[in-house]
């Protein structure tokens, strides 16, 4: 893979290209992953947010991305990164050496590891939700256990189920006192749950079909097999080999079996991985 390749990646196309892969390789449905980071960073790899330590197109924040990668980079190629990656008793994800450390944050600004990344934390909320509901879940589902944590979330659709037309701000008064625009409508009234739900579920979809130009996607499913029609539909519009792309990338991705990867910092591949991290303003 060449610099001029790897820079690609920063464009448009580029990420969803990489969205597809992430897809593709986790099962988790495109339409999901493509609508969160449409509205999550506007398919920006370098986003930052102002307030928080969110980074990247899917917004992790430090200990989320940690852990993910703590228990899910070894399948990626990042099984060096993981290793480095310890929890206290306290519960949070530290690395002991701040270089090391810093690079492996940095990640979260390259579309490829984020889309993964991203695909498996989902696949980790998937699970933990459907055996708390008792019910499968979808895109929507997913992203109040983004915006909410698992445990936020749970008790969200728990209320969804019971009583849709609960005040949400009630329910979550501190992410209702950050996020007023969300809780509350005109004039100051607030939210029920179901309205929150609801107005998510388009956002998502709407946040797809934005990232997709415009053409008019299926609805958002439960992140389970990813959905080919969708994978083709995109790659007809960006006129892109899709099947080369993969078989290329599941070289540099094949990782459990091959541990130096594009993300590790040998000496094989510290000028591309410095050049990628240096085009993303690092």
């Amino acid at each position: 893979m060449t610099v001029a390749t790897l820079q690609s990646l920063l464009s448009t196309g580029g990420v969803q290209s990489a969205i597809q892969r992430a897809s593709l390789k986790t099962g988790v449905d495109f339409s999901y992953l493509l609508g969160q980071a449409q509205v999550e960073s506007s398919l920006r790899p370098d986003a930052k947010a102002p307030t928080s330590s969110a980074s990247g197109l899917y917004q992790f924040v430090e200990q989320s991305w940690l852990g993910t990668v703590k228990q899910h980079g070894a399948e990626h190629g990042l099984g060096w990164a993981a290793d480095k990656i310890s929890q206290g008793a306290n519960g949070r994800y530290y690395v002991s050496d701040t270089a090391t450390r810093d690079y492996i944050l940095k990640l979260r600004n390259n579309p490829e590891v984020a889309s993964l990344m991203a695909a498996e934390h989902a696949s980790d909320n998937k699970a933990e939700l459907e055996a708390s509901l008792g019910r499968e879940v979808g895109g929507a589902d997913l992203y109040m256990a983004h915006f909410l944590g698992i445990g936020g979330a749970k008790k969200f659709l728990s209320t969804l189920a019971g009583n849709p037309g609960a005040a949400a701000a009630q329910l979550f008064p501190a992410a209702a006192a950050s996020n007023r625009n969300i809780f509350f409508g005109e004039g100051g009234r607030a939210r029920s749950v179901s309205e929150i739900y609801d107005r998510f579920a388009a956002k998502l979809q709407r946040g797809a079909e934005i990232a997709a130009g415009g053409k008019e996607l299926p609805p958002i499913a439960a992140p389970g097999k990813a959905n080919p029609f969708q994978l083709a539909m995109l790659e007809r519009q960006q006129g892109g080999d899709y099947q080369g792309e993969v078989a290329t990338l599941d070289q540099l991705l094949a990782s459990a079996d091959r541990p130096a990867s594009l993300f590790r910092p040998t000496p094989d591949n510290a000028k591309l991985a410095y050049m990628l991290l240096a085009s993303m303003g690092a």
